[in-house]
């Protein structure tokens, strides 16, 4: 009897010691970095008037994150709001990891006066991305930051080493605070035009960027504003584009780029011109009333300040912006985080095995606004999906409550979810048949964005798609009354956003969640649920995992 529970015993400890193992080396072999995030209110004036913003380390915006391929990221997030928070990390995979994805399908808010210790990784990714708090209308104080992950050494990049590399976080905002904001979509609203544009949290002629004259410079810029697309441009200068969320692009050279709501460039810029100091501009796009502000490019051995009127860019031109979008294209000799080329993926060689048409609208539901697709607009349930999903918790959510296809009946509250199968290959075309410009992101996700065109898509579209050297990214536009095609290898499994970039019609109902399943139930396919998972809602009183 002794023996046999000597044996026991001795099973139980050797089941351990591969689950410790096997946890251990999740992320083994590639380096941590560790930080430490204080997330507090401050007050910001970037439009020339005191706001309220949300800070992190005291600092509009936030701490910037360097990192390189496949580096583990270990975030330790610190609330002293008063209210619950989450940060997202626009672009990074999260790779058999949805757990850590930071909205509120998959995780539970960080609450007052708690943390919570995100563990993330730069799975097989390089590129120009950046984070931003994902609840409410935060993203509207603040929250946000840059994040760049660099190629490992030893794999080429298809351009020299530029002499700086500089961030610039541009977008909309307004002079409201975020619960002003809120109050008016509650109110069954949509937001006015915004007050004002930024450049790294500052006003016009508030940031400089400083180069020495000749040298090339790498500019990575996101649009992180909540409502309009903006356009980008340097006086004097050109700039060739490089790299668009993680693909490295032909060299193309362009005056000036549209960057839509939630999208990241790079472009390269020389110092070539005569020593003086020149306009950065940013302007906003398709509005009524054209937004501008500006930062200085500083020559090193300038000594004459900027003055006159910004240069002109592009307004409501719809065509030059299809034109120009339609010119970007993937870089096929060029390697991406692995060493082979980043066309060694023939895209447009794999036959989708399904297509879904996603159809935006923006109904009145119990007379007030709401933004839909398919005609549902999503309301966020009691608990986050995800871990309805894990515990197998009813009444939640229900696969399959949102079609494949634009549905024509009247448009509807519910919890949207749709079920999709592990290493599936799927066409996702984008329906836009309202008079504005969409911005659609996918979590978890890059995908191929192969055409792009006016009016209704139908199957002869197909003819005129890119299947060569198109892009992968993870956010892309469609303009009024067109549609955008993509292709998607659905190769991670876990609860995955598909939503609106602008933040009105996101958090009034334009978006829902993608369930990709594998049945294997296997730590190959997903990661198990963190042990320090917050567990809210119908979720309290369960258990996440021993180790």
């Amino acid at each position: 009897m002794e023996k046999s529970i000597n044996v026991h015993y001795s099973f139980i400890f050797t089941i351990i010691l591969v689950l410790v193992t096997t946890l251990q080396t999740v992320y083994a072999g590639n380096p941590y970095r560790y930080y430490t995030w204080k997330i507090t209110y401050g007050n910001i004036y970037p439009l020339g008037v005191k706001q309220q913003g949300i800070l992190i380390n005291g600092q509009f915006p936030g701490p910037q994150i360097d990192c390189v391929t496949n580096d583990n990221l270990i975030i330790s997030v610190y609330n002293y709001l008063s209210e619950p928070f989450l940060i997202s990390w626009n672009g990074i995979q999260q790779r058999r990891n949805s757990w850590q994805d930071g909205v509120y399908g998959s995780t539970c808010p960080i609450l007052p006066g708690k943390n919570f210790t995100y563990t993330l990784q730069a799975k097989d990714q390089i590129g120009s991305y950046f984070y931003f708090p994902s609840l409410a209308m935060h993203k509207a104080a603040g929250g946000y930051g840059a994040i760049r992950v660099y190629s490992r050494p030893r794999i080429p990049v298809p351009f020299a080493p530029p002499a700086h590399d500089f961030t610039v976080l541009a977008g909309d905002l307004y002079k409201r605070s975020h619960r002003q904001l809120k109050y008016i979509l509650d109110s069954g609203h949509d937001l006015p035009l915004p007050d004002g544009l930024i450049i790294n949290g500052r006003g016009w002629n508030g940031y400089t960027f400083t180069v020495d004259q000749g040298k090339t410079y790498r500019f990575r810029i996101s649009n992180v504003g909540i409502a309009t697309s903006i356009n980008f441009r340097i006086q004097g200068h050109t700039m060739k584009l490089v790299e668009v969320e993680g693909s490295h692009t032909l060299q193309t050279t362009y005056t000036s780029l549209d960057i839509h709501l939630g999208q990241s460039y790079s472009v390269l810029v020389t110092a070539n011109q005569p020593p003086k100091d020149y306009y950065v501009v940013v302007s906003s796009r398709f509005t009524t009333r054209v937004l501008t502000t500006t930062a200085v490019l500083h020559y090193s051995n300038s000594w004459t300040k900027v003055s006159g009127p910004p240069p002109g860019g592009p307004t409501t031109q719809i065509n030059w912006s299809l034109y120009q979008a339609r010119s970007i294209r993937w870089n096929l000799t060029a390697s991406g985080p692995r060493p082979n080329p980043q066309g060694s993926y023939h895209y447009g060689l794999i036959k989708p095995s399904r297509t879904i048409m996603l159809a935006n609208s923006a109904p009145y539901i119990n007379g007030k606004q709401r933004y839909a697709v398919n005609s549902v607009s999503y309301t966020d349930p009691d608990t986050p999906l995800k871990l309805a999903d894990h515990f197998n918790i009813g009444g939640v959510f229900n696969l399959g409550s949102i079609s494949d296809q634009p549905y024509n009946g009247n448009a509807y509250i519910g919890t949207p979810v749709m079920s999709a199968n592990f290493r599936s290959y799927v066409e996702i075309i984008f329906q836009n048949w309202e008079n504005t410009v969409q911005s659609w992101h996918i979590d978890g996700y890059s995908f191929f964005v192969v055409g792009m065109d006016g009016g209704q898509w139908t199957p002869s579209s197909r003819a005129h798609y890119n299947l060569r050297d198109t892009i992968a990214r993870c956010t892309v536009q469609v303009y009024p009354k067109s549609w955008t095609a993509i292709y998607m290898a659905l190769d991670n499994v876990g609860m995955w956003n598909i939503r609106s970039e602008n933040w009105s019609r996101r958090y009034l109902g334009q978006q829902f969640y993608l369930r990709v399943y594998s049945p294997a139930n296997s730590w190959r396919d997903e990661l198990p649920i963190p042990k320090n998972a917050i567990l809210c809602g119908k979720a309290r009183g369960h258990r996440t995992r021993p180790l």
